[in-house]
């Protein structure tokens, strides 16, 4: 939820609504503070469950979202409010280091679910997802971070490198489960939508750490950046009927319910994600149709946002404020 609303606060920041992405960027940051509190309580009363989570292949690439929330709502808070940009960079790069290690090892190679090539799912783009959100704030705030000029730039084209690679790793991940075990119309979830995300994410990154001052770092691998983000999001341009399609032959054709549920948030940022990424490869590479229509895909993501945000209201109003009271019996003397 935060991953998205950021990134479509940035997008209509693009678009010069100043005071729409003001106010998607407190319900994006209230959401953080929000989220990461409950988290936290969690871990601390219900660490089995917690523990059960880190060792699932289908649910433990979803701690990594807090890495990318951190990154997104850090970039976005960079032309507001710089110093907390600056905290969420320390806990996006802190918080990557150490997940985007444990995680995998966890969920992937933990002995607790042997195989666990049947749970992957799209949510295993995450850890793409959380390295290029490292790459992408380091980008952002490294022309203006003075005696760390050239570690940001480091860090930001190492990120970029490790998630680029880290993609193609699990995409035949996921295309092996995809292909050598039964897909049922349950398994096709929202997530999928990730894989799409990684990529624009990618795109984003690239773009951003070709904006960015000179550093030795930066003077090697512009060229290769800058052709790669091209290829990047081209493939990722590719992706979005296929996902389409998959939505109606869960939906359509096998009659899966469609109701809100937490996951459809993982369509937001990728289709937000895909119109910025969009804007500053256009604008980067001087490419003014790839500019043209992320301008327009913006009006996309806001329109998704909306809509699973409305879901989301209406559905916690029928569960919390219309649901019927729970009577339990007096506890015997």
């Amino acid at each position: 939820m935060v991953m998205g609303t950021g990134i479509v606060s940035v997008a209509m920041e693009l678009k010069g609504l100043h005071a729409l992405s003001l106010v998607m960027l407190a319900f994006a940051a209230a959401g953080y503070l929000v989220i990461t509190g409950l988290t936290v309580t969690r871990v601390v009363r219900h660490r089995a469950a917690v523990r059960e989570d880190f060792t699932d292949p289908r649910r433990g690439f979803g701690f990594l979202t807090f890495t990318a929330a951190s990154g997104v709502l850090g970039t976005r808070l960079s032309e507001v409010w710089p110093p907390a940009a600056w905290t969420l960079l320390a806990l996006t790069v802190a918080s990557g280091a150490v997940l985007g290690y444990v995680v995998p090892w966890t969920a992937v190679l933990h002995p607790s679910l042997r195989p666990a090539l049947p749970g992957a799912n799209g949510t295993w783009f995450l850890v793409v997802v959380a390295a290029q959100s490292v790459a992408v704030i380091s980008a952002v705030l490294q022309p203006e971070s003075g005696p760390l000029h050239h570690e940001l730039a480091l860090l930001a084209v190492f990120c970029w490198s490790v998630g680029v690679l880290l993609y193609a790793g699990v995409a035949i991940l996921v295309a092996a489960r995809l292909l050598l075990y039964p897909l049922r119309a349950a398994d096709m979830v929202p997530a999928y939508w990730i894989a799409m995300g990684a990529t624009a994410i990618t795109v984003l990154a690239g773009a951003r750490i070709v904006e960015m001052s000179d550093a030795p770092m930066v003077t090697a691998t512009r060229g290769l950046i800058t052709g790669s983000t091209v290829v990047i999001w081209c493939f990722g341009a590719w992706m979005i009927p296929i996902l389409i399609a998959a939505g109606v032959w869960r939906h359509a054709i096998n009659r899966y319910p469609l109701r809100y549920d937490p996951t459809l948030w993982s369509i937001v940022f990728p289709i937000g994600m895909f119109g910025v990424s969009a804007h500053y490869l256009g604008e980067v590479d001087s490419l003014p149709v790839v500019h043209g229509l992320g301008d327009a895909w913006a009006w996309v993501g806001l329109a998704v946002w909306a809509t699973v945000f409305a879901a989301m209201c209406v559905h916690l109003v029928r569960t919390i404020a219309l649901a019927p009271p729970q009577h339990t019996s007096a506890a015997p003397w």
